[in-house]
């Protein structure tokens, strides 16, 4: 007898603006892509194990590798009953209070809510409160839904395992649209993501913080609004998403290069060429586009080259390019920090 592959047999899964209808499809156990202000998310609720390992199935990403759980307010963790952290350090309570809703994803020790497939096994769980209010509107609509108070998506990047982040709704159907169902699943179309990176991580779980992910908040904003000096390391056994040091990577091959390199450089340096061989650029604004290369994206300045980053390294495999030279921001602001973070696993990831 001929068995159809189960990806012939689904429906294919809509783009929409239908906040109730994610909300219905995430309460029956379906997985949402799912805007925030850093980048997109595919949602499943947190308490549903079987939903939770759907994400996980889909985004291919090893089991135990820990997702962050998003929340729709401060009161879901810290509230009577809310039981999502077992506790709340005074200095992780005054982050939370100063940066939520926001780009800041705390590690704190796992309450009763938080299951074993959400920690990947361990005894901390990440928690965030997304500052995008179509992600808003779905937590309480869950939270409605489902009759639970304070309900939680787990939510990773929306792209598979390793590759690159998502900052729009088209993103999602094109990374992930071929592996979602259209009678369960939905993508959620909230625009652009405003930041562009994903969360800035900090374990809470000891006597001080430590930042394990740069993102668009800085350590000094850490130290002064918690209130202690940061620890160097995490936590023994505290693992954070994010941090391998090869991520965020797009096939084509990124090459890093210095500003001063590509203003005085003849040609384009890197991997040996070939015949065909075609090559992209993401540099700031002030710097040329050498002949014959590809220009992915000209940021006038550090926040516009967070938000773009991710178009720039999908553009370039949507151009089939063979690399793409990447010339990172230069500055203070936290965001420069984060930039090169990603920039450089995804550099490795490519290899």
């Amino acid at each position: 007898m001929h068995v159809v592959p189960e990806t012939a047999r689904r429906t294919p899964v809509e783009v929409g603006t239908d906040i109730a209808l994610a909300a219905a499809r995430l309460a029956r156990g379906g997985v949402v892509g799912m805007p925030t202000e850093t980048v997109y998310g595919l949602a499943a609720d947190a308490e549903n194990p079987d939903a939770v390992a759907r994400v996980y199935a889909v985004k291919g990403r090893p089991l135990g590798h820990p997702l962050i759980v998003h929340v729709a307010e401060a009161s879901a963790v810290t509230g009577d009953g809310a039981q999502w952290a077992r506790e709340v350090p005074d200095h992780a309570r005054r982050l939370m209070e100063a940066f939520w809703p926001g780009p800041l994803t705390v590690i704190l020790p796992r309450g009763q809510r938080a299951g074993a497939l959400v920690t990947g096994g361990g005894d901390t769980v990440g928690l965030r409160c997304p500052a995008h209010p179509v992600a808003t509107a779905v937590l309480n609509a869950l939270a409605e839904a489902t009759g639970r108070p304070g309900a939680g998506l787990a939510a990773p990047s929306a792209n598979r395992f390793g590759r690159v982040s998502p900052t729009r709704a088209g993103d999602v159907l094109a990374e992930l649209g071929d592996l979602l169902d259209g009678e369960r699943d939905y993508i959620l179309d909230g625009g652009s993501s405003r930041v562009g990176v994903e969360s800035t991580i900090l374990d809470c779980t000891g006597p001080a913080p430590a930042v394990l992910r740069p993102g668009a908040i800085s350590p000094a904003e850490v130290v002064r609004i918690g209130g202690r000096p940061l620890a160097d390391r995490a936590q023994p056994g505290v693992r954070a998403p994010g941090t391998l040091a090869a991520h965020y990577a797009p096939r084509a091959t990124v090459v890093l290069m210095e500003a001063a390199v590509l203003a005085t450089a003849g040609r384009v340096a890197g991997p040996a060429p070939r015949p065909g061989r075609r090559t992209g650029l993401l540099a700031p604004a002030h710097l040329p586009t050498p002949d014959g290369v590809v220009r992915l994206a000209a940021p006038p300045d550090v926040a516009d080259y967070a938000r773009v980053l991710y178009t720039a390294l999908r553009d370039a495999d949507v151009l089939a390019l063979d690399q793409v030279i990447a010339v990172a921001p230069e500055g203070e602001e936290p965001l420069v920090a984060a930039v090169r973070d990603r920039l450089r696993r995804a550099a490795a990831g490519s290899r």
